[in-house]
């Protein structure tokens, strides 16, 4: 962007702020009270409007896997036009939006206006960091931001739905969409739920800028068995509510719209067809007021499952369950009528429903304006929005290696290495159906713009090349080079939706190029781009530093070359903990001790067993022989370009009420050279509880910049509140006793105190 643009941009933005204070200043802006008295006059008005077949029209959510090509069909044109659809998802051509929006407007009976929905998960044109790569941000900021833009530029094309946020807690990396979860931690995962749909929404959903944001899914999605997509979960209702449920409560707190269902079952029951899961947890308890739609199909697939007996009865258990919209699946379009007529679902079952999604509606104010601006551009790829992006890559990329190489001078030769390195559409990530790789900035886009000291071989075509024809030209080249920047991992296909793996190792020959590489004696730097953890145990003693930059969107390329020169530094921690291999998943940080918890002193690895030892039960612990009992590295761990010590932790009081507040408060000194930033953790452990506790518990963090060689003291306040757990009998209460409390940088570490809890 020019200055002149960019100037005239900013003045625009200013005196758009000046005249909404004015506007707000001049008027009494209603009560909530008021304005929800408002909406729930109109949605009974419409709703005794209504024909039958109209009610059931607005549960239906039409469209395609990606975009409506072609014409639009008469058909679909005269289902809009006596209201038999409710809302679509995937019509990008701005022209047919335009017409659906004007049919059911204009020509259906009650001019009830559409919804236009997409996957908008992590960038609409700009594209961030895939989420699980902002929860390694540790920043709400940056999430909401993130949502914010995407919610911009994605309503300039008339969508006004997203299905975001995920909120899974993913525990096993093989899981595909891992990728698009939060991570493994519900205190994380919450923060950052909130911070994504108010970036979405913003403060109000009718401004035509804003999006309904998608809680999904609900609920326990992550935990599906072996990692394999939408496969079965079994899981206790105590774990169920203390792990997984937590970020769906932020979500509805911070006013989440919608939520879609998840495609699994839990304890036997698919969540579509779950009445306790969708009215007794979701609305009774969580008190969430929006509507429900059901996944991609969900409803039918209650079949398969064998839940359901043909589509009718599909749409009978949907219905008793509390489902609101059906997703593409035509269950209630076919069946409601008759299962009402037949007294199975009744037509106040049916209105309930419809409220939901006219309230929805409403809130969005497509019944005022239901077009698109002819003024909002959406401002795609705006300086500013490309700003975000690259800054969001930079807090999301952690450090995981470095042995005294990193970060690089201008006058380092370096040879750059690997099947990623130039690879724009791969450097997007999954659910990137919008962002176009002739707008990517990638790393050897960066380094040419930097006139970096380079040359480039990929070695390797893509990811899964198993071909060794390259091998010879890169290994030249890393001969006549002083350090090898390899960039590897796997393609943006290899996970999201449907891509499990039951083997992360780096895919294809990557491995096997690595080791020759290793050979030239050059110091290697492995720059991870990937969906998910990469097991390296393979190759760790092979590189000297290791980036994990996971597939870090539009600017990744600027970023990743701000963090290997030094110009930033890498200010990502992980939020799910890095196996060693896959045969150790899942794996997470907050697990139980067990009877015979694993200790170091009695860990007896397989090759240190005698030939024709006598049998016997090795240790007694919890460990697997070959690899141990702990993570490659921890949830929270990250490393930067200096050095943090922590000393002197204390605590306000040894023994606490349950009205009171309890302040722990450690040093934290940045003993290095360089000024840096570190994340400064919290975690807490409930020694004996009425049902066994985690070993440890993420309760806070804090981000603090540290000049080299400052000192700077770090609090954290915790109470009662902060301690609550479900307990067996389904109670969410503190329990008296002792509590061990630790601050440090990781959930491995950090300095221990001790606290108790009193009645």
């Amino acid at each position: 962007m020019k200055l002149q643009q960019l100037t005239k941009s900013i003045f625009f933005v200013l005196f758009s702020l000046l005249l909404i204070n004015c506007a707000n200043e001049e008027k009494t802006v209603p009560t909530a009270s008021a304005t929800n008295d408002k909406v729930e006059s109109k949605v009974n008005e419409i709703l005794a409007k209504m024909t039958l077949e109209e009610k059931i029209g607005q549960t239906n959510l039409r469209g395609t896997s990606s975009r409506v090509k072609g014409q639009l069909p008469e058909e679909l044109k005269t289902a809009v036009r006596n209201g038999e659809i409710g809302a679509f998802l995937n019509v990008m051509n701005l022209e047919y939006v335009e017409e659906l929006q004007r049919i059911a407007v204009e020509e259906s009976p009650n001019g009830i206006p559409l919804i236009f929905a997409r996957d908008v998960i992590h960038g609409f044109k700009t594209i961030f960091p895939i989420p699980l790569g902002l929860a390694a941000s540790f920043d709400a900021e940056t999430a909401k931001k993130s949502s914010e833009i995407a919610a911009y530029e994605s309503s300039s094309a008339g969508i006004r739905w997203t299905f975001a946020p995920m909120l899974d807690i993913a525990r096993d990396s093989r899981w595909g969409r891992i990728a698009e979860s939060p991570g493994e931690d519900p205190y994380l995962a919450s923060i950052l739920g909130k911070a994504y749909v108010e970036g979405f929404q913003g403060n109000d959903l009718s401004n035509p800028t804003s999006i309904a944001a998608c809680a999904k899914h609900f609920i326990g999605y992550g935990a599906a068995i072996g990692g394999r997509d939408y496969n079965t979960v079994n899981m206790s209702e105590p774990l169920l509510r203390n792990i997984y449920l937590p970020p769906f409560q932020a979500a509805v707190n911070a006013g989440a719209a919608t939520v879609m269902t998840s495609f699994n079952e839990v304890n036997g029951i698919p969540v579509t067809g779950n009445e306790f899961l969708l009215k007794d947890v979701l609305r009774g308890e969580l008190g969430f007021n929006g509507f429900v739609v059901s996944d991609w199909d969900s409803t039918i697939e209650m079949t398969a499952h064998g839940f359901a007996r043909d589509e009718k009865h599909a749409a009978e258990l949907s219905a008793t369950a509390g489902l609101d919209m059906e997703m593409t699946s035509k269950s209630y379009e076919n069946n409601l009528k008759d299962l009402i007529a037949e007294g199975k679902v009744s037509e106040a079952q049916l209105d309930d429903f419809v409220r939901n999604i006219l309230r929805i509606k409403l809130q969005l104010n497509l019944f005022e304006n239901p077009y698109i601006p002819k003024d909002h551009t959406g401002n795609l790829y705006a300086e500013a929005h490309l700003a975000e992006a690259k800054k969001a890559a930079i807090k999301s990329t952690v450090l995981l290696k470095n042995k005294n190489v990193l970060p690089l001078t201008n006058t380092t030769k370096v040879a750059v290495i690997g099947p990623l390195a130039n690879k724009p559409h791969e450097q997007l990530g999954t659910w990137s159906f919008d962002g176009e790789r002739e707008h990517t900035v990638t790393p050897i886009d960066a380094f040419k713009k930097a006139n970096i000291n380079y040359q480039f071989v990929e070695g390797l075509t893509h990811s899964r090349d198993k071909t060794t024809k390259g091998f010879s030209k890169a290994i030249s080249t890393a001969k006549n080079s002083d350090v090898i920047l390899f960039f590897g991992g796997e393609e943006a296909i290899l996970s999201g939706e449907a891509h499990s793996r039951s083997n992360i190792d780096l895919p294809g020959a990557q491995i096997q190029l690595l080791k020759q590489l290793a050979k030239t004696g050059k110091p290697i730097v492995l720059v991870i781009m990937a969906g998910r953890p990469i097991t390296i145990t393979n190759i760790i003693d092979d590189v000297d530093a290791v980036v994990m930059a996971w597939h870090p969107g539009t600017m990744g390329g600027e970023a990743i070359h701000e963090i290997i020169y030094g110009i930033s530094q890498p200010e990502g921690r992980l939020p799910v903990s890095w196996p060693k291999n896959a045969g150790q998943l899942p794996y997470f940080y907050n697990h139980k001790n067990t009877g015979r918890p694993a200790i170091p002193d009695e860990y007896v690895h397989m090759d240190s067993i005698a030939i024709g030892a006598w049998q016997s039960s090795l240790g007694n612990d919890s460990h697997y022989l070959d690899i141990g009992y702990t993570p490659h590295f921890p949830f929270g761990y990250g490393l930067s370009y200096t050095d943090f010590k922590y000393d002197n932790i204390t605590i306000s009081k040894e023994t606490i009420n349950f009205n009171e507040e309890l302040t722990i408060t450690a040093s934290v000194t940045n003993t290095g050279k360089k000024d840096g930033k570190e994340l400064v953790q919290l975690y807490v452990q409930d020694l004996v509880g009425s049902i066994t506790r985690p070993i440890r518990e993420l309760k806070g963090f804090e981000h603090v910049s540290l000049k080299s060689g400052e000192t700077k003291e770090v609090s954290f306040k915790i109470s009662s509140e902060d301690l609550k757990f479900v307990n067996s009998k389904m109670i969410n209460a503190a329990e008296e006793g002792k509590f061990n409390v630790w601050i440090g940088p990781n959930a491995a570490s950090g300095l221990q105190s001790s606290f108790y809890l009193k009645k």
